[in-house]
């Protein structure tokens, strides 16, 4: 067998040399290892925010607790989501995309065993708030993962492929949450979210490791603890109010611990050596204008989803399958168009699409009609047909935007604080679910929820059709 000299005290015999491309191609970290794992984890965390809406009747006639109950086991996820995305996103700067992802597995998949098995209302709201706790450090760990693997020209379309299987996650939620509840019970939603956890876990070390920037900071505990207590105290006052008032003393010391907690974050961000939200970061025009439309989109998707959800099942009757059934032109749509929206958003720029969505969103939730003899297919199914040509059409170039607006060693940072934004708005509109529908979901105060859910899509099409900078205008940064 002759041997072939390919380096100075490298040998390879011929099957050796016939088997280099593929130990080469072993050795590399291919884009579509990146997408599976990425996309795989964030699914989940995007699944597991609309699979509960629709077990929540359930789980209330089997825990107790009403419409409180059922804001606190969303907003518990959400409130510790929101809490910790930012500290999400510099973590995942500061010690690398894939052992951060690792660390959000595992609490994910901890806080899914601990509300499968919650034997109170307490246990319940606590496994969510450790579940939110791991998606935190999910999903913009799995965007930066992305931006940080492809190149630049590649970037939207492979945000819009994220977009595409994580926001058919999200829309399929209703969907199998309501089989679950149906065929199993509502404990299994929670059960079954685990596993998936243990074969992401498993695939991260199918990666190979991706390098860290090279500028390190250190973490901003103190804004960490001003921000998560701020928004602890505020959701707490929004939600109880309705049932004690705001005069209560524990409703108005929350309130007011609330207010104070987050002013004080915000004085804290101006004079930190190494913020939480660097704020330098919002004089860039477009991603000012991507977080400033998350806000509203997001807040407005929240309050809608979770109004249609219980309403189809506690006021109009049908089962948790069939109110999940009239979810589905939402996933259909965004698998079908995510991806190539992406591409047109990197040609055309994002402005169009983000004035447009939004509008045939709210315009979809308009459509709606809930009453007497309130029909799925009829009074609800056209409607959310429209909101997902919306949604689809919105969420792709949102993210895009975000992420071509900074340097790729922040994009980290810049995918946590748009998650951030996204989360506290959808947090702060199911706060305020029950003080809208003034503690009692009615025909009357679902058309009133759907009203300010549609408003808060308008406005955001309108603060995209201004902030947002046309492509030529578009200033890409250079790398730090």
């Amino acid at each position: 067998m002759t041997a072939i000299q390919t380096a100075p005290g490298i040998v390879l015999t011929p099957p050796a040399r016939r088997a280099a491309p593929l130990l080469k191609l072993l050795d590399a970290a291919p884009t579509s290892r990146v997408m599976l794992v990425a996309t795989m984890v964030s699914m989940v965390a995007f699944l597991d925010v609309t699979v509960v809406n629709l077990a929540l009747p359930a789980t209330a006639r089997d825990l107790g607790g009403g419409l409180c109950l059922q804001q606190w086991v969303v907003d518990g996820y959400l409130l510790a989501q929101a809490a910790m995305i930012l500290p999400g996103g510099s973590l995942s700067d500061l010690f690398g995309r894939i052992p951060v992802i690792r660390f959000g597995l595992v609490a994910f998949g901890s806080g899914s065993v601990l509300a499968a098995t919650a034997p109170s209302p307490v246990m319940l709201i606590a496994g969510r708030v450790t579940q939110g706790l791991g998606a935190a450090f999910l999903v913009p760990g799995s965007l930066a993962l992305i931006n940080s693997t492809f190149d630049r020209a590649d970037r939207p379309a492979a945000i819009g492929t994220w977009t595409a299987w994580t926001g058919t996650a999200f829309a399929l939620g209703p969907l199998l949450g309501g089989l679950a509840v149906d065929f199993l019970s509502w404990r299994w939603i929670y059960a079954l979210s685990a596993v998936p956890m243990v074969i992401g876990f498993a695939l991260t070390f199918w990666l190979r490791p991706v390098a860290r920037p090279a500028h390190r900071v250190r973490l901003d505990v103190a804004g960490a603890a001003l921000s998560a207590a701020g928004l602890a105290g505020t959701v707490y006052a929004l939600i109880e109010s309705k049932d004690h008032g705001w005069a209560d003393p524990r409703v108005a010391t929350s309130l007011a611990i609330g207010i104070g907690m987050l002013l004080a974050f915000v004085a804290w961000q101006r004079r930190a050596t190494h913020p939480l939200v660097p704020l330098s970061l919002f004089s860039i025009r477009n991603f000012a204008g991507a977080n400033m439309t998350t806000a509203f989109v997001y807040g407005a998707g929240a309050m809608g989803a979770l109004a249609i959800t219980l309403y189809t099942q506690e006021v109009a009757g049908y089962c948790a399958t069939v109110a999940g059934l009239a979810t589905l032109p939402t996933p259909v749509m965004s698998f079908l168009l995510a991806k190539r929206i992406g591409g047109l958003a990197a040609r055309i720029g994002p402005r169009v699409f983000l004035t447009t969505g939004p509008l045939l969103a709210g315009l979809g939730l308009l459509l709606i009609r809930p009453g007497h003899g309130f029909n799925i297919v009829t009074h609800l199914l056209p409607g959310t047909a429209v909101l997902a040509i919306g949604l689809a059409l919105t969420m792709t170039p949102l993210a895009a935007a975000n992420l071509a607006s900074v340097e790729p060693e922040r994009s980290g940072v810049a995918a946590a604080m748009q998650n951030a934004v996204g989360r506290t708005s959808a947090l702060s509109s199911v706060a305020c679910v029950g003080l809208i529908a003034n503690g009692m979901l009615t025909d009357t105060s679902f058309a009133r929820l759907l009203q300010v859910a549609a408003a808060l899509y308008f406005v955001g099409a309108l603060v995209s059709g201004i902030s947002l900078a046309k492509p030529s205008a578009v200033v890409v940064p250079a790398p730090a």
